[in-house]
C-alpha cells in the first residue's frame, strides 16, 4: 500500500516522520494530538489544516479564515499551488511538495513526500494524423543552449533569481562555444521569441525594457513548460559537448 510521508520542520530523521496510507488523514497546526503535525508556532492557527491521502496523490485542506497557503514544486523552478483560506481538499500533483505557512512574520514549512507517479502514453491508431508538437526544440542546437544558459539560475536556485544579463550569458556560454558574442546571444534570444511564438513588445517600450520583457517571458514560458530541465544544462558543458550549429 502506498503511503504519504510528512516531514516536520526540523526533521531530525526517519523516526520523526509521519506516514499516512491512502484514505486517512492528518491534521496540521498549533494545538494537535501527538500522533498528528505539530507546528509549535505562535503564528500557526491551533487546527492550521488537514492532508489527507489519496493513493499515489494528496489533498490539503486550509482551516485558516484569512491565510493562504502555498505548496511548493521545489524541483519545478517556481510551480507551486495557492491554497485559499478556507479551501478543502484541494489535491497537490508534485512528488515532492514543501508546504509554506505564513506566521506572524515568518514562513514555515513543512515536507511532503508522494509515491513516484505513474505515466502513461495513449498511442493513435495506426495511420491516424500526427498531432504537431507544441514546441519544436533542438537540443543540440546554439538558441537551445542560449535557453539554457538564460533559465539557469533558476534551475538551480531560487525560483526568482534574477536573470542573467547578456554579458553574463556570453561568460557561461563561452566554455560550449568558444566564439559566442553579445551580439549572437541577442539574435538567438530574438530568434527564440519568434519560434515560441512570442508576442512582439509594445514598439513604445525603450529598447533595454524590451530585451528584459523577452529574456522574462522567455524563462517563464520554458520553465512553466519544461522546455528545459535540469539534465538539459548538461549542453553547458565545455568544448566537446552535445552544442552544435
Amino acid at each position: 500500500m502506498e503511503s504519504i510521508i510528512i516531514v516536520p520542520p526540523g526533521n531530525a530523521g526517519p523516526q520523526d516522520q509521519l506516514r499516512i496510507a491512502p484514505g486517512e488523514r492528518i491534521v496540521f497546526g498549533r494545538e494537535v494530538p501527538e500522533s498528528h503535525l505539530v507546528l509549535a508556532h505562535e503564528g500557526v492557527s491551533r487546527s492550521a489544516g488537514e492532508i489527507a491521502a489519496q493513493g499515489t496523490f494528496w489533498t490539503i485542506s486550509n482551516h485558516s479564515p484569512e491565510q493562504t497557503y502555498v505548496v511548493e514544486n521545489p524541483e519545478g523552478a517556481g510551480e507551486h499551488v495557492k491554497i485559499a483560506p478556507g479551501r478543502l481538499d484541494a489535491p497537490v500533483p508534485f512528488e515532492f511538495s514543501r508546504v509554506v505557512l505564513p506566521a506572524a512574520g515568518d514562513l514555515l514549512s513543512f515536507d511532503v513526500w508522494a509515491p513516484r507517479h505513474v505515466h502513461g502514453v495513449r498511442r493513435g491508431a495506426p495511420g491516424a494524423a500526427v498531432t504537431a508538437p507544441a514546441f519544436s526544440l533542438d537540443r543540440t542546437t546554439r538558441y537551445f543552449a542560449v535557453l539554457a544558459a538564460l533559465c539557469e539560475p533558476r534551475l538551480r536556485s531560487a525560483p526568482h533569481a534574477p536573470l542573467p544579463t547578456i554579458d553574463q550569458m556570453v561568460q557561461r556560454l563561452r566554455p560550449c562555444w568558444p566564439a559566442v558574442s553579445r551580439s549572437s546571444v541577442a539574435w538567438n534570444i530574438d530568434y527564440l521569441a519568434v519560434k515560441l511564438g512570442m508576442r512582439r513588445e509594445a514598439d513604445t517600450a525603450d529598447e533595454k525594457q524590451r530585451a528584459h520583457g523577452k529574456k522574462e517571458s522567455l524563462a517563464s514560458l520554458a520553465l512553466r513548460f519544461d522546455l528545459v530541465r535540469e539534465d538539459d544544462l548538461v549542453v553547458l558543458a565545455p568544448a566537446g559537448s552535445r552544442v552544435g550549429r
